[in-house]
């Protein structure tokens, strides 16, 4: 016969329901607090999400300023179930998005600084109204458009709707730009992937005469990226992003501008060769794509000795794309380019 023993029953009935609180709050808040760290390292360093298969670090890089909205939501899980734990977790994705994103939040526009204002636009191949969105492009009076997806029937409008403002103009296939300074020295930049034929021609390069000297500007649009069941395509995006990323080594013009549609965002990594040899803009988020609901701005403009501030994007067109307007400083400091003669892509020292 089993002698009873009541002290477990008695140490049981000693806790109160406040102790049985805080051991149900306990285990969720510290999943939290592990997520909420998770969350934090892949704001840090998403170079650190795997790239091999499904492009998934390139996915998450793409998508990066949107880790603040489950920041947010694991704050507010933290404050609901009343778990210190949770919430101080919590506070650190929050702080390293602010660190982050907040000066892009807060926007920048440029002051008396700018000399140049360029539009950029992916107007689509499928553009019902080109004289419209041709008027769109104009209406801020920008010295520079630049335009890509031009198909052969739609040319002819935006040239008579854009050649009395903008008497300079040159094409080349797809992409194309319009100037109000003299356009000199123009020529094709091939950017074709592996087994694409000649008739893919997607960049130009153009150098702008303007009041403040030269300035060569390239006008590209890297291949589309694909979001499947098995991840994120990129790989013709990634090659033509590394042949660009070539050119511009071997750039020696003392300020540049790339300009165009780049199918990337500025973090993700398969865009290094380019991004690693220019300057970052300062300004707002300006999400271009897509048009309806716009979740990354993928399309751009990036300096190289000079300074790109107050980015925005314009209103919707008849484009799946916005728009982006972008101010540029020619007064930045001209020295030897980002990247010249570095061993890899993404080395240099940014300006601008």
């Amino acid at each position: 016969m089993t002698a009873y023993d009541g002290s477990a029953t008695a140490e049981a009935g000693a806790r109160s329901p406040e102790d049985g609180e805080r051991v149900r709050r306990r285990r969720p808040g510290r999943l939290g607090a592990a997520v909420s760290v998770l969350l934090a390292a892949v704001l840090l360093f998403p170079q650190l999400v795997p790239n091999a298969r499904f492009r998934a670090g390139s996915l998450v890089e793409t998508f990066l300023p949107w880790l603040g909205a489950p920041a947010v939501l694991l704050l507010v899980v933290g404050l609901a179930r009343r778990s210190p734990l949770a919430v101080g977790a919590a506070l650190v994705p929050v702080a390293t998005w602010l660190l982050l994103f907040a000066p892009l939040a807060a926007g920048g526009v440029s002051g008396d600084g700018a000399r140049l204002s360029v539009v950029q636009h992916n107007v689509s191949d499928e553009n019902p109204d080109p004289v419209g969105t041709a008027q769109a492009l104009a209406a801020p009076g920008p010295d520079l458009i630049a335009v890509e997806e031009l198909t052969e029937e739609a040319a002819p409008s935006y040239r008579r709707a854009l050649r009395e403002a903008y008497p300079h103009h040159v094409a080349y296939g797809t992409v194309a730009l319009w100037s109000r300074h003299p356009l000199l020295s123009d020529e094709p930049v091939d950017l074709r992937p592996a087994g694409v034929d000649e008739n893919w021609r997607r960049g130009l390069r153009t150098t702008v005469r303007t009041p403040r000297g030269d300035v060569a500007v390239y006008v590209v649009h890297l291949p589309s990226l694909r979001i499947t069941s098995q991840g994120m395509r990129t790989q013709r995006r990634d090659e033509s992003a590394r042949l660009l990323g070539a050119r511009l080594e071997r750039e020696r013009a003392g300020r540049v501008l790339v300009v165009g549609d780049l199918n990337g965002t500025l973090d993700d990594r398969g865009l290094a060769p380019v991004t690693g040899r220019m300057g970052t803009p300062q300004g707002g988020f300006a999400f271009s794509w897509p048009e309806r609901f716009p979740l990354a701005r993928i399309d751009h403009v990036l300096g190289r000795s000079v300074s790109v501030a107050g980015v925005h994007t314009l209103p919707a067109t008849g484009s799946d794309h916005l728009p982006v307007l972008a101010r540029v400083d020619l007064r930045g400091r001209v020295s030897r380019p980002a990247g010249v003669g570095c061993p890899g892509a993404g080395c240099g020292t940014k300006e601008g």
